[in-house]
């Protein structure tokens, strides 16, 4: 592991660089190429300002970009160093255990419609080099659903998954570095986009009418580029957008109408509450994405996005007709399934299925004194009112496998630390009872005092 530092070096590592972005790049460029390992430190701020001959400020600015885009972190008195690298968690179920997977996030197979219908209509007639990205029918739909809630001139782009979308529209807009606006906690796909992308993290709070007034004028304030905001079902909590919160944001982004705003309303066609959107009238750029996974499946890899038509050029420019149109088989099993009156009912019953289940667990466990939020959505947010992760493990010697809010949390030790997201929708009223017994237990185990340590 590299030690010390000689000048602006980190090990004979030179760090160049007279702005913050350029010294980022600088450090960014070492760590990539494994000229910097993971641990090394990085040179005490004063001394590297002193080195490049800029402000203190400046490195501490450069740094707090690293350390927003995850490739460095802070040791408080110890300095700054390298991020260690680390397994990035993950949606799905866990592999290799014997444990009873309650933090998976998916949705319930036998609900998810019969995709064996649409395939025979799928397959035919074969699509060639350079006809039409989006199959027109497909097209025509969206362009309805869409239009209902975003009744303003946009252009239809089809992407392989919402997590695709936000990818592309981000990659279109930015540059390594810029800084994005977060929900806090977040969707992990959105935390493992911004940061392998290499942009900047601004964390929003969210609250039970979710995203801040508060937060996301400071971060608007600290200069992100773009928001990614999920409108209802928020993942990981449950929360949706208040009428009066959303016409508040709209507000606040009116002020910023180059800010790119992408609003992933991912729950859809399964959400119990309504769309209340924060792009306003004067938006200049936005975008609204909706995929298919959590009603049609996570392996039918489509998402419909509705963005401004400058939006849409460049984003359409990256589904090439030649290479990276969304294949015509799944767009027309898509619209075969979004056509068909018997998957509708399918649909409908599984959002009132998610929604009872939930609720129902929520009481339960109120019951017991153990607060949770079901909101709308596959998941339940549970506040254990202790360190997540020590829950976790008491649930998992009761069999369970839970998922602790750290995944979530874009400020270490924030609130989502101490929460637990948990997928229940899946168990038998056995199953959810022992679970809510087994919770409860857990949680009540934080309140007993530890007997003191014996010293030898």
């Amino acid at each position: 592991m590299p030690k010390g530092n000689d000048g602006g070096q980190v090990s004979g590592t030179p760090i160049t660089g007279r702005t913050a972005g350029e010294i980022a790049a600088s450090v960014r460029a070492h760590v990539d190429s494994g000229t910097l390992a993971p641990g090394a430190p990085l040179p005490p701020v004063r001394h590297l300002a002193e080195v490049l001959g800029v402000n203190r400020n400046t490195v501490v600015s450069a740094y707090r970009q690293l350390v927003q885009a995850g490739v460095a972190q802070t040791r408080g008195r110890a300095g700054t160093t390298v991020a260690e690298r680390r397994e990035s968690a993950e949606e799905g179920f866990a592999r290799d255990t014997v444990l009873r997977d309650v933090g998976h996030g998916n949705p319930a197979p036998r609900l998810l419609p019969d995709l064996a219908a649409g395939l025979a209509a799928a397959s035919r007639p074969p699509t060639l080099y350079g006809e039409p990205v989006i199959d027109p029918e497909l097209a025509e739909w969206a362009t309805r659903w869409l239009a209902v809630d975003q009744p303003r001139d946009f252009r239809l782009t089809v992407t392989h998954g919402a997590v695709d979308a936000v990818e592309r529209l981000l990659a279109q807009a930015l540059t390594q570095g810029d800084a994005v606006a977060l929900e806090d906690p977040c969707f992990l796909a959105s935390i493992h986009t911004v940061r392998l992308a290499g942009y900047r993290t601004v964390p929003v709070p969210i609250d039970d009418e979710g995203m801040t007034v508060v937060g996301l004028r400071a971060a608007l304030r600290a200069g992100v580029r773009a928001i990614v905001c999920t409108p209802r079902a928020h993942n990981p909590t449950g929360t949706s957008l208040s009428a009066a919160r959303a016409a508040a944001l709209r507000a606040v982004l009116a002020e910023h109408p180059y800010v790119l705003v992408i609003e992933d309303d991912h729950f859809s066609r399964l959400a119990t509450t309504g769309y209340h959107s924060i792009i306003g009238p004067g938006q200049e750029r936005w975008a609204l994405v909706r995929s298919v996974s959590k009603f049609l499946g996570p392996d039918l890899r489509l998402a419909f996005v509705a963005s401004d038509p400058g939006t849409g050029g460049r984003l359409a420019a990256r589904i090439s007709p030649g290479t990276t149109w969304v294949s015509h088989l799944l767009q027309r099993l898509a619209r075969t399934l979004l056509l068909d009156p018997e998957a509708g009912r399918q649909v409908a019953s599984a959002a009132a299925h998610y929604a009872e289940r939930n609720a129902a667990f929520v009481a339960a466990l109120a019951e017991h004194g153990v607060g949770a939020r079901a909101g709308d959505g596959l998941n339940v947010w549970v506040d254990v009112q202790d360190e997540a992760t020590r829950v976790a493990r008491r649930l998992m010697q009761r069999g369970w496998l839970a998922r602790s809010g750290d995944d979530f949390g874009l400020v270490a030790g924030g609130r989502a630390a101490r929460h637990l997201r948990l997928t229940v929708h899946d168990l038998d009223e056995d199953g959810a009872a022992a679970l809510v017994a087994d919770v409860a237990a857990a949680v009540a185990a934080a309140d007993t005092p530890h007997p003191p340590e014996r010293t030898p």
